[in-house]
C-alpha cells in the first residue's frame, strides 16, 4: 500500500503460540468494538493483512517475512521468511497456492498453502505492492507502485505471461469474480477496470471528489466499490459504469477497505487509530454508522468473513526526530488488534 506503511527493520520472529491479552473498548452505535490485542513477536514494519476464512489462517506481512496467525486461537502456526519489503498476500484456495509480493526483491514468492513452503519466484517490475488472483483466468496480479503497471503471473505454473502499463501508481485491487479487476491508481485519482484474459485496461474512470486512492473493497452482489481515500474521504462507484454514486466521510489516514457480504457493512481502517463502519442499506445508499476507536498507526485490516472480525496491525512509535516524517517502532509493541461485535 502507501509506502509509508512498511517500516524496514531486523526482527527475529519466535515460532510461538501468542496469547491474546483482553482490550475490551465499550462498543459502539455499530457493536463493533476492539475484543482482544495479540502482541505479535519481532520489530519489523507491516503493510497488508489477509484472511483465509475456510483455512482459519490471517497471513501478517511483517517486514521481511510473513507471520501465519490462527484466527481462532489467535496462535502463531508458521513463517514464511524472505520476503524483503513485503507488501501484499493474495490466496489461491482452489489452487493451493499463495503468492507475497517482496518489494524490495522486485518479485512474487509462491508458497503451498498447507506446508506454508516456498514453491517458487517470479520476477515483478519495480517495488510490487498489491497483489491480487483472479480464480477465471487462474493468474495473479501484481501492482507495481514504481514500474507503474501490473505483472501478470500464470497462477498455476509461476510463469510471467504479461505486463499491463497503467500510466501511473497502483494501490490495491480487487477481483469481481467475472473476469475483471479494478485498481485504484494513486496519481491519477482514477480507477481502473482490467480484463483478466485480455490483460487491457478497458476503463478508466476518475473518482472526484476522491484524491490519491488507496484502499478499495467490492461488494460483487451488487457491483459497488468502496474506495478510501485522502482528506478523510470515501466514495462509493457503480462498478458496471464508473459512476461516483456516493461520498463518505470517513476517519483521516485511510490506508484500507473492506467488504462483508454477510453484515453488508463496509470498513476503512484509518492511521488516526480509527475503524469507520459503513452500512449499505440499498446498492445507491450507504451510511457511515461509527468511527471505532482502535489504535493509533492501525490503517490496514485484514476481515474475516466466517466469524466478522476484522484484524488490524499497529504499534508504538517514537516522537519523529526533525525532517523525519515518524519516528522508529518502540521494540516489542507490534500487535494485532481484534475488532468484533
Amino acid at each position: 500500500m502507501r509506502k509509508h506503511s512498511t517500516l524496514p527493520a531486523i526482527a527475529v520472529l519466535a515460532a510461538i503460540s501468542v496469547v491474546g491479552s483482553s482490550s475490551r473498548a465499550a462498543p459502539g452505535s455499530s457493536g463493533y468494538h476492539v475484543v482482544k490485542t495479540i502482541p505479535v513477536p519481532g520489530d519489523d514494519g507491516w503493510d497488508y493483512v489477509a484472511v483465509d476464512p475456510d483455512a482459519r489462517r490471517v497471513y501478517i506481512s511483517h517486514g521481511t517475512h510473513v507471520v501465519v496467525m490462527n484466527a481462532d486461537t489467535y496462535a502463531i502456526e508458521g513463517d514464511i521468511s524472505d520476503t524483503p519489503g513485503v507488501h501484499g498476500i493474495a490466496i489461491a484456495p482452489d489452487l493451493g497456492r499463495g503468492f507475497i509480493s517482496s518489494g524490495r526483491a522486485n518479485t512474487a514468492t509462491i508458497f503451498d498453502l498447507k506446508t506454508l513452503k516456498t514453491i517458487g519466484t517470479a520476477k515483478t517490475d519495480a517495488n510490487p505492492d498489491a497483489i491480487t488472483y483472479d480464480s477465471v483466468s487462474k493468474r495473479v496480479f501484481s501492482f507495481n507502485g514504481r514500474g507503474k503497471n501490473a505483472t501478470v503471473i500464470n497462477a498455476t505454473d509461476g510463469t510471467v505471461v504479461g505486463t499491463i502499463p497503467l500510466g501511473g501508481k497502483p494501490e490495491f485491487a480487487v477481483a469481481d469474480g467475472k473476469g475483471k479487476i479494478y485498481v485504484n491508481n494513486e496519481d491519477t485519482s482514477e480507477v481502473m477496470e482490467i480484463d483478466t484474459q485480455k490483460l487491457t485496461v478497458t476503463h478508466h474512470w476518475p473518482l472526484a471528489p476522491c484524491k490519491s486512492p488507496s484502499g478499495l473493497a467490492m461488494d460483487l452482489k451488487t457491483r459497488r466499490l468502496i474506495a478510501g481515500c485522502d482528506d478523510k474521504v470515501g466514495v462509493v462507484v457503480n462498478a458496471d459504469t464508473g459512476k461516483v454514486i456516493a461520498k463518505l466521510t470517513i476517519g483521516d489516514g485511510v490506508d484500507a477497505t473492506a467488504f462483508d457480504p454477510g453484515t453488508d457493512y463496509a470498513f476503512a481502517s484509518n492511521g488516526e487509530g480509527t475503524l469507520t463502519v459503513i452500512h449499505e442499506d440499498s446498492p445507491d445508499k450507504f451510511t457511515v454508522i461509527d468511527n471505532v476507536p482502535t489504535k493509533k498507526s492501525a490503517r490496514t485490516m485484514g476481515l474475516d468473513t466466517k466469524t466478522h472480525n476484522v484484524f488490524l496491525p499497529a504499534a508504538d512509535f517514537d516522537p519523529p526526530a526533525p525532517g523525519e516524517r515518524r519516528g522508529k517502532m518502540k521494540p516489542g509493541s507490534f500487535v494485532i488488534l481484534v475488532v468484533a461485535k
